[in-house]
């Protein structure tokens, strides 16, 4: 038992859902469903049949979505796993692809990479991204957080003194 509530524990920062957070759930939820029965038996009000109706689609959607979960984590190792052997099937033998001829695109990516590095030295990329902005004439100017548009003056003020 020990041992159990040591791996709930553990369970709890684990991502996704695990055996034994399933089985804490699914006990749990069994024992509030013989609660709900009990109380339904020693009082014979209608409520804890509706109570027990809610529990029971709220462990079954539980249940639905962990298993989901699980499917989706498996899905995602499986897509990992063929993403890995695709990447190592054509290269094997070969080393790197930067060392010994690499692709184009590799190429591509060096210059480009060498272009926007020398355009950030001479200062051209800076000149480029502090134009203005040129707003529609048709669109009111925003103010902040006020969404109406509406800014607040000393005047206004005044005239609330006023009165």
């Amino acid at each position: 038992m020990a041992s159990f509530v040591e791996e709930l524990w553990s369970s709890i920062f684990v991502p996704g859902p695990t055996p034994t957070l399933l089985v804490a759930t699914n006990v749990t939820f069994a024992a509030l469903q013989l609660v709900l029965f009990v109380l339904l038996l020693a009082t014979k009000s209608i409520h804890f049949i509706a109570l027990s109706l809610l529990s029971a689609g709220l462990w079954y959607s539980i249940n639905w979505f962990a298993r989901e979960v699980r499917l989706a984590q498996l899905a995602q190792e499986a897509e990992k796993k063929k993403q890995a052997e695709a990447e190592d099937g054509p290269d094997k033998g070969k080393g790197t692809g930067a060392v010994e001829g690499g692709s184009d695109t590799e190429t591509e990516d060096i210059t480009a990479l060498k272009t926007s590095t020398s355009a950030i030295a001479t200062g051209s990329a800076a000149s480029n991204t502090l134009r203005p902005v040129e707003r529609d004439p048709k669109k009111r100017p925003s103010f902040g957080a006020d969404s109406s548009g509406y800014v607040s003056t000393d005047s206004d003020w005044e005239k609330v003194g006023d009165t």
